[in-house]
């Protein structure tokens, strides 16, 4: 009976809404407050960061490697055609009128008739030629333009042996009279090679061993002064800075040397302006800064030697005289084949400035 009581109090208000819709007056309908509506928003993940595995990023790039000689090619232009082999001598006659062009024999290594230049990038510029030029791998030295002028200077050059050192010291300016320089604009030999630059003095003071002894493998020849002839002028390697054969190309004076750009007067073979010995072995003629003599044109028998009779660096072992002694000893040769002088070092060079 209590539960019946209870169900009809709790039925009323409903009972009542149902008579009042059906009724069909609105008004008297109570205002209805919906229950707010909420939408269920997951929780937004929030991603892990991203790592890159340092590990397999490094074996995905492989190393760059490490340049080598091989894959610089010898000069910045078009490199030069090797020269054809002609040799200049032939049986003990040379003729200066088809001496072979060395142009293309820059070499990476020790190689007869070539230099093996530190430097395998060269200038891209003009390279300079006239009439000389035979046109078949060779040149006319007789033709050859010559700068004008006979400049004397005030030549300084001591050779000194104080212990197991020889001393060199002087201003790098040669006993014999130069061309002028800049090469005068109203010369023929300024319309093939206007050399704007002039000879000035330099401090030279150099200690090479007294008697030097063979590096344990050839060493490349840098660009610059490579040593010093005993007429008190450098000598360079046989290359211009355009990497081809300075002596065929480039526009000389009558003693074979010009300036570069800090005024070094400097020759790239054996200058004519020293006397060589017509018989018998050739005599000193300066020293190359490893500290090896450099002789002349002729060797054992007097014979003009070329590039077969002399090993990859230009030189040979055999007894010479050597300051006040007769030694078996290596030593360099000039050549009227290129590279003329210094092919590469055969002992270890002293550092100078360019």
């Amino acid at each position: 009976m209590k539960l019946r009581v209870i169900l009809l109090l709790l039925l009323q208000p409903a009972l009542m809404l149902v008579l009042v819709a059906c009724s069909g007056d609105p008004a008297q309908l109570p205002a209805y407050t919906p229950y707010p509506t909420y939408t269920t928003v997951p929780p937004t993940a929030t991603p892990y960061p991203t790592y890159t595995s340092v590990l397999s990023t490094a074996t995905q790039v492989p190393p760059t490697p490490a340049p080598t000689a091989t894959q610089v090619p010898p000069t910045a232009i078009a490199t030069p055609t090797p020269t054809p082999t002609v040799t200049a001598v032939t049986d003990g006659v040379v003729d200066i009128t088809r001496l072979p062009i060395g142009d293309g024999r820059v070499s990476t290594r020790a190689l007869s008739g070539n230099v093996w230049s530190c430097q395998t990038t060269f200038q891209d510029r003009l390279i300079h030629g006239g009439p000389w030029l035979n046109g078949d791998g060779t040149f006319d030295y007789t033709k050859k333009v010559v700068v004008p002028g006979e400049v004397s200077w005030p030549s300084s050059f001591d050779v000194t042996v104080v212990g197991s050192l020889r001393m060199l010291t002087g201003n790098s300016l040669p006993i014999h009279t130069t061309g002028a320089f800049p090469i005068p604009r109203n010369s023929e030999a300024y319309s093939y090679d206007p050399n704007p630059n002039g000879i000035r003095s330099q401090t030279l003071s150099i200690e090479l061993p007294a008697t030097p002894t063979l590096a344990d493998r050839p060493l490349c020849l840098r660009m610059g002064p490579i040593g010093i002839m005993l007429t008190g002028g450098l000598f360079f390697n046989a290359l211009d800075a355009a990497g081809v054969d300075a002596v065929a190309h480039e526009v000389l004076d009558a003693c074979d040397g010009h300036p570069q750009g800090q005024g070094k007067y400097h020759y790239h073979n054996l200058t004519p302006c020293v006397d060589d010995v017509e018989s018998g072995h050739s005599e000193l003629k300066g020293y190359a800064f490893d500290g090896f003599g450099i002789y002349g044109l002729r060797g054992e028998g007097g014979q003009l030697l070329t590039n077969d009779d002399l090993g990859a660096c230009h030189g040979h072992t055999h007894t010479v005289a050597w300051d006040s002694e007769t030694l078996d000893l290596f030593h360099y040769h000039a050549t009227w084949e290129y590279p003329y002088t210094v092919g590469c070092y055969r002992g270890t060079p002293v550092s100078l400035p360019r």
